[in-house]
């Protein structure tokens, strides 16, 4: 362990444990500490767990009831990311969370390629070092994330009791999110040609659904594949609320949520999202379907025209139902009035 101030949680086994450390002491462990299982598993590996006084590093180790386990827990610690004053669209703030409306171009999370300008660092600065240990640093707690190039809502904890109250949520799938899309076609319920893709069906009221697998593809590692073995199981929904021929404005959801899901999945299906240039492939809407001037602005958008619209979920301290609507942002609501006056 390092030099920080750390504090020692108790647990007391109770009866009839689970067949495994990890699993029984996140059952047992008490809520206050906030101690999801992926951090006791860390806590565990990093031999910060005693049992019964003896270090245990194996979290499929066996116990019993009324075992005594200590847990080593470190104090928060600031993190190397700096906080930058960048402006925040929030709907939504309290003590234990924040909601806020990411504008295409921003990265939610600083990576090599991407060190300053991000999210995280805005809500450092936001918070003026006013933030609760979320995993044990002082750092916003990132529990879903959408690609740097897509605008819309996304819900960061501000505590530990929320951010794996939260997780649990989005692991349950329980999290109501739709997106708004600009997509090459239309898709149809009569088009011969989808009901030859595999993985595509459609449901009652001419929902599409796609039913694959995904997984980082083989040769390009910034992309995601579809797969029928192997890979996570994903699904998306998408209906059509609007349609011009060339292009429509469909409204998706996910009852899964993987990395480029909905993007990835519309390609697979033959309609790209409009200005998506790593599932796009070369499909361009021609001059003669929608005019000069509006076909090159469709084919120069600048970036995958997909916006998290909506967000719904429960309040992970309170248990109050919370939603969230944002609108359409510029690019997109401008695409969209030429779309209408042309029609």
């Amino acid at each position: 362990m390092s030099g920080l101030t750390s504090k020692i949680v108790a647990v007391r086994i109770g009866a009839d444990p689970a067949g495994r450390l990890d699993k029984a002491v996140a059952r047992d462990v008490p809520e206050e500490a906030a101690l999801s299982r992926s951090r006791l598993a860390r806590l565990i590996a990093d031999g910060a767990v005693a049992v019964n006084g003896a270090v245990v590093t194996d979290a499929k180790a066996k116990l019993a009831e009324g075992d005594l386990v200590e847990i080593t827990v470190e104090e928060a610690a600031e993190v190397e990311t700096r906080p930058e004053a960048i402006p925040l669209d929030i709907l939504f703030e309290d003590e234990d969370l924040i909601v806020v409306n990411k504008p295409a171009g921003m990265v939610v999370h600083p990576a090599p390629g991407s060190p300053a300008g991000t999210l995280v660092n805005a809500l450092l600065h936001h918070f003026g070092g006013n933030l609760s240990g979320v995993g044990g640093e002082k750092r916003p707690g990132i529990v879903h994330r959408i690609d740097k190039d897509t605008s819309g809502l996304l819900v960061v904890a501000k505590s530990d009791r929320a951010h794996h109250g939260l997780a649990a949520q989005f692991e349950k799938h329980t999290v109501d999110r739709h997106y708004l899309a600009i997509c090459h076609g239309e898709p149809d319920p009569s088009d011969p040609r989808l009901r030859g893709v595999r993985g595509v069906s459609f449901e009652t009221g001419g929902i599409l659904k796609i039913t694959t697998q995904l997984a980082r593809h083989k040769t390009d590692r910034q992309r995601q594949a579809v797969l029928f073995q192997g890979g996570r199981h994903a699904v998306t929904r998408a209906r059509v609320e609007e349609g011009f021929g060339a292009v429509a404005l469909i409204n998706c959801w996910l009852e899964t949520g993987r990395t480029h899901q909905i993007r990835v999945h519309l390609s697979h299906a033959g309609h790209a999202l409009v200005g998506d240039q790593t599932y796009g492939g070369r499909r361009k809407v021609s001059a003669k379907e929608m005019g000069e001037a509006l076909a090159d602005r469709l084919n120069r958008f600048p970036r995958q025209a997909l916006h998290a619209a909506t967000l719904g979920f429960d309040h992970p301290v309170s248990g109050e139902h919370l939603s969230f609507a944002a609108p359409l942002p510029a690019d997109m609501a401008e695409i969209l009035e030429r779309l209408r006056e042309t029609a």
